[in-house]
């Protein structure tokens, strides 16, 4: 056979199979590996003729063919086995992305060889402009060590912003496939001179330009190809690849290609849109929409990094819905073997930064964290002079139990931002603190486990999920628009309503989360954290976290607790939380709702019968009696308690009373609720058949006094049915009072403070209230569907 001929064969047959086989084949690659090596010996000689250097051009195609076929047994199946597979990465530092990028390795046994680690990078910023040759001239010289061997496939990734999708055996097949020496990673814009775009071949269908993130060939290709890399180590990566590339006769010469349609690698700097996740039965991959192919290395090249930190939520095989989150328990601490004495040290960062509702519960909440207090050191921020007097008993009862409790008020005037970097700065320059704890007042935080389980989770950065109660308002963006702002990504509600349980590498967090202490001295050591006049506080914190390559982290495995709202808290109130039933109706019912109400809905004790028709049953809680009876008293606006009314229509009121009417408290809205919510649903249990409509125009607070108005005369409410809601306790507060029916002769005389009184109002239900004899008695009566 003549070397042209076999020459031309090899060329022309990149398919898996070939046309030659026994014999023809081994001669065929005996030429032209002998022919090559001549030649190419020859071309090196100085002085050499140049047409001896072009028949060398001409003669690699031919030797790289006869590699390819010389590694396939005679049943045409590749040789190639991931032992002969090793991936050469660079990272100066154990960043997070470089951690998540080993653990995808490692998920799938590659065999990676990382180079230049805790050397300083000498690329320049590649984030922002041109650089990269650093990672050149590494790779350059890892390859000179390895030697020119045709056993070893190389792959080259990058490792910050690289996950693995898929393991080494579909990564093999998939470039032998190729029928290529050298397969480079392609994306559709081009990187750093468009000037270039002309000179790259067309392409029918797939990505034309060239990145350089990613490649694979053999060893062998790969050592000569990096020979002609002599630039400098802050020179562009990319751009050097890119120039052997579009040169026809290198690019001919090296066998090399594109992966135009991303079938090994997907760069998703421009094609975002086009990848999507694959859940798959206990697996879950990236699958390109546009060609539909399932790439193996996936690559958050350029201002993607956000889009791979979601798609590397659940590659490879992070969360599944059949398993759950995988990971979730790697490198995590156990604090319940230690004992209290050896915790670390914490800083809380309290920030009190606008009027909140329920501040003495945050308050109670805070120092019931189960935490040994002689480790945390307390600073608070109060910027509203409102909320002293809540800071002031909780200064009395707690300062001496904590290391250090320091609170900085209102009089300083501080922004949030310069709050904020105070509270960090007492944690940076504290020599024993380990992590800086930020909590908002803003934050109902139930769990009193949650500063331990955060510590446990052991991430850098970390923040527990808490959402506002019935929305989907939350401390955490899962996706960012162009200009950094919210969006929301596909899995947000999933997360947020605890569809999908794990650990979440989001793009921002606020309000509350924990920052590992050597943050502090290192990527954010910068004294000012949290100032850029453009932007909130925790929304600079997170940017700058991001372009550190910082990961930031939100948990949804335990129920932490929830948001407040305090965009409507008003604080002209004697009691301010006793108006937020609309806005935080699960704190104002924790507070306001008897402990056992829910109770009455499923246990017979809860729910006595002391009359005919006549329903008793616990709803207000103390504190609501108290703050409801103070209320009306620093009102003053009592009625006479004559016949003459002019608060309702007609002016004429048939049984008058002592009393405040909810509208004059400008509470008759918030009272109508609590009716809808709390009162109508037990009606409609008693009362079966009747659906309440709970409307009602007469809503108010009677008082009796033996002084002034004792009892009330018998009567008929002008309702269909009556709440009567005994506000104090008889016995305590006021002796005598209760009511009686008359019809049935039936008397409820031990009222029960908090307890209300369910009865007909109209016909069969004629009743009287009964003399108090000493003290002052207060009821809260509605009357309901007149």
């Amino acid at each position: 056979m003549s070397p042209d001929l076999c020459c031309a064969l090899l060329k022309g047959s990149p398919r898996e199979d070939s046309a030659l086989a026994g014999s023809e084949m081994g001669g065929c690659v005996a030429v032209a590996v002998l022919l090559f090596v001549a030649l190419t010996f020859a071309a090196d000689v100085p002085g050499a003729p140049a047409s001896k250097q072009q028949v060398a051009l001409h003669t690699m195609p031919c030797y790289f063919g006869a590699a390819r076929l010389y590694r396939k047994s005679s049943s045409g199946v590749d040789l190639l086995s991931p032992d002969e597979l090793l991936v050469i990465t660079v990272a100066t530092n154990e960043t997070d992305g470089f951690k998540r990028f080993r653990n995808s390795a490692n998920h799938f046994n590659y065999t990676v060889k990382v180079l230049g680690m805790g050397e300083k990078w000498r690329g320049g910023n590649v984030r922002w402009s041109i650089g990269g040759g650093h990672k050149v001239r590494l790779l350059k010289e890892e390859l000179a060590r390895i030697g020119p061997r045709k056993d070893l496939v190389v792959m080259f990734v990058d490792s910050y912003d690289v996950i693995f999708a898929s393991g080494p055996e579909e990564l093999l097949t998939k470039f032998r496939q190729t029928g290529h020496r050298i397969v480079f990673a392609a994306e559709g814009l081009i990187w750093p001179d468009r000037r270039l775009a002309d000179k790259y071949p067309l392409v029918r269908m797939g990505k034309r330009f060239l990145n350089s993130g990613g490649f694979i060939g053999d060893a062998f290709d790969l050592h000569l190809l990096l020979q002609k890399w002599n630039l400098q180590d802050e020179d562009d990566d990319q751009l050097f690849y890119t120039k052997l590339y579009i040169d026809p006769k290198t690019r001919t010469a090296f066998n090399m290609t594109l992966d135009h349609r991303n079938r090994i690698f997907q760069n998703l700097n421009g094609a975002i849109d086009e990848v999507v996740l694959k859940f798959e039965t206990g697996q879950v991959r990236a699958r390109n929409t546009v060609y539909d192919t399932l790439p193996v290395v996936i690559h958050g090249n350029g201002p993607t990094k956000i889009q791979l930190n979601y798609l590397g939520n659940y590659i490879p095989n992070v969360w599944t819905f059949e398993g759950g989150c995988a990971i979730c328990d790697n490198d995590t601490l156990d604090l319940s073997s230690v004992p209290e004495q050896s915790y670390p040290y914490v800083t809380v960062g309290v920030f009190i930064e606008q009027a909140t509702p329920f501040l003495p519960e945050f308050l109670e909440r805070l120092a019931a964290l189960t935490y040994p207090k002689s480790k945390i050191t307390l600073f608070i921020h109060n910027h509203e002079v409102y909320h002293e007097q809540h800071l002031q008993p909780f200064w009395e009862q707690h300062a001496l139990l904590y290391r250090r409790l320091k609170i900085v008020g209102p009089e300083e005037e501080l922004t949030v931002a310069a709050a904020r970097n105070m509270g960090m700065s007492v944690c940076r320059e504290d020599p024993t603190c380990e992590y800086y704890f930020n909590l908002d007042s803003d934050i109902a935080l139930t769990n009193p486990n949650t500063l331990k389980l955060l510590i446990e989770q052991n991430r850098r950065i970390i923040a527990p999920l808490v959402v506002r109660h019935g929305k989907l308002w939350s401390n955490f963006w899962g996706a960012l628009s162009p200009d950094d702002y919210y969006a929301r990504s596909e899995d947000y509600v999933d997360i947020v309503e605890g569809k999908r349980v794990g650990i979440w590498n989001v793009p921002f967090l606020s309000n509350i989360y924990l920052i590992k202490v050597g943050l502090l001295h290192d990527e954010l050591q910068n004294a000012d954290v949290f100032s850029d006049e453009r932007m909130d506080p925790d929304m600079v914190l997170c940017k700058k976290a991001r372009d550190m390559g910082l990961f930031l982290y939100v948990t949804n495995r335990h129920y932490f607790g929830h948001l407040l709202s305090t965009d409507k808290y008003n604080t002209s109130h004697l009691h301010n939380d006793l108006w937020q039933i609309f806005e935080n109706q699960l704190d104002w019912e924790e507070k306001y709702i008897h402990p056992s109400y829910k109770q009455i809905f499923t246990n017979a004790d809860k729910l006595l019968q002391p009359c005919p028709d006549v329903y008793w049953f616990p709803v207000f809680s103390s504190t609501m009696c108290k703050t409801l009876i103070e209320e009306m008293e620093s009102n003053g606006q009592w009625s006479k308690g004559n016949n003459k009314d002019d608060r309702i229509s007609g002016g004429y009121e048939n049984v008058p009373t002592i009393d405040i009417h909810m509208r004059q408290l400008g509470f008759e809205q918030e009272w109508l609720k609590f009716l809808r919510d709390y009162i109508a649903p037990v009606t409609a249990q008693v009362y079966t058949g009747y659906s309440p409509k709970v409307y009602a125009v007469m809503n108010f607070v009677v008082r009796y006094k033996p002084d002034e108005q004792p009892l009330l005369r018998p009567h008929h409410d002008s309702s269909t049915f009556t709440i009567n809601v005994a506000l104090n306790q008889v016995g305590e507060d006021y002796q005598g009072g209760g009511s009686n029916f008359i019809r049935y002769n039936c008397s409820v005389t031990d009222s029960k403070k908090g307890w209300t009184l369910l009865h007909p109002g109209r016909l069969t239900h004629f009743h009287e209230g009964l003399r108090t004899t000493s003290g002052t008695r207060y009821i809260a009566v509605s009357f309901i569907d007149p």
